[in-house]
């Protein structure tokens, strides 16, 4: 049998080789890699699971991308599903990254590699890798720019009034934040340059379930209702973009931003496009930037070295216990962003067009 020269060149434009017969040879895909992601109610997840899929099937491989809309049951369901239909390797952004125990002793014994990503998975000794960015300074950044915000827009406000905001209680990496922010923090508020008129400094009672905007903004509301009547709010750290559209809403809704109530510094994650807006707008103060391109790069390259029989690259073997073991680690670094750079960093790296950004 003999093609064409035109069926020829379409084979080979399509990434398909032709054997010496004259007949089509598809490449062999190197097997599916199961992806599960929280939800899609945050445009990262989005830009996650894209990337992912992009780059493992530039890989040869095949792809699951699941998202559970943030519902435990959901998620479980479908990585239960990926583990029976035989993928080679799992990625989980994590919902509860302590419900996946029983789902995961299964991977294991089916030979599957599961690698936590983004949320480290707790209480497993069967999570093989975890690939994030330094959660701990990305605590430190959004603190570092609270402090600078309110030196600049209230220089002469001492003690500055702040309410502290954390993520949700089940993500490990809200306590990394939430940390990383009380380091700068803390000695501020020890030494009376920054107070919390609510008393509230604890994740038991900052945490905010699932990363909720609503349920910041409720809490924002309350805040404000009990203990600002007669004081002025000047900053809150927010670890999340979704949550600093809440806490935003809710001092917009009493006067903040108009007239002589200047808007209070807000901090946040992950540069959403709302944000973004935000920012340029000058009601949110910052975020801070983590390419989710770059973590999908670094996941993709370390699933592929461990299926190929290679060593991944890691760059930390001591930071992540997760309760079971150390799990070996690659963290990236992440950026911040506030009205000074956003061009730049978000512009500039082709994260985002100009017009998403209109």
């Amino acid at each position: 049998m003999q093609i064409s020269r035109r069926a020829f060149m379409a084979l080979t434009a399509a990434g398909t080789t032709v054997s010496a017969f004259g007949l089509p040879a598809f490449a062999e895909s190197k097997g599916t890699i199961g992806i599960a992601m929280p939800t899609k109610s945050s445009t990262r997840w989005i830009h996650d699971g894209d990337s992912m899929v992009e780059q493992f099937k530039a890989a040869g491989y095949e792809c699951d991308l699941q998202y559970a809309e943030d519902d435990i049951p959901t998620q479980l369901s479908q990585i239960e599903n990926m583990i029976t239909s035989g993928v080679k390797a799992l990625v989980i952004a994590a919902i509860d990254g302590t419900t996946l125990s029983n789902a995961l002793a299964n991977a294991a014994a089916s030979g599957i590699k599961v690698i936590a990503y983004d949320r480290l998975i707790r209480q497993s000794p069967d999570v093989d890798y975890y690939t994030t960015f330094d959660n701990f300074q990305v605590g430190v950044l959004q603190a570092n720019s609270l402090v600078a915000g309110l030196k600049e827009r209230f220089p002469d406000a001492k003690p500055w009034n702040v309410e502290l905001f954390g993520g949700s209680p089940d993500d490990n990496n809200a306590f990394f934040f939430f940390d990383g922010a009380m380091s700068v923090l803390k000695p501020m508020i020890d030494a009376g340059e920054i107070a919390v008129p609510s008393g509230q400094m604890d994740m038991t009672v900052c945490g905010t379930l699932r990363w909720d905007g609503s349920v910041a903004q409720a809490r924002m509301d309350n805040l404000l209702a009990s203990n600002y009547a007669d004081k002025v709010l000047h900053g809150a750290l927010s670890p999340y973009d979704g949550l600093s559209i809440g806490i935003l809403s809710s001092v917009k809704g009493v006067g903040y931003g108009s007239g002589d109530l200047k808007m209070p510094i807000v901090t946040g994650q992950d540069c959403e496009i709302p944000s973004i807006k935000s920012i340029i707008a000058g009601e949110q103060y910052s975020s801070v930037f983590k390419d989710t391109r770059e973590l999908a790069k670094v996941t993709v390259a370390l699933v592929d070295a461990v299926l190929s029989g290679g060593t991944p690259e890691i760059n930390d073997t001591k930071t992540y216990d997760n309760g079971n073991k150390i799990v070996p680690s690659y963290l990236l670094k992440p950026v911040p962003v506030d009205a000074s750079n956003w061009k730049e960093v978000l512009i500039g790296s082709g994260y985002y067009t100009e017009d998403q950004l209109q």
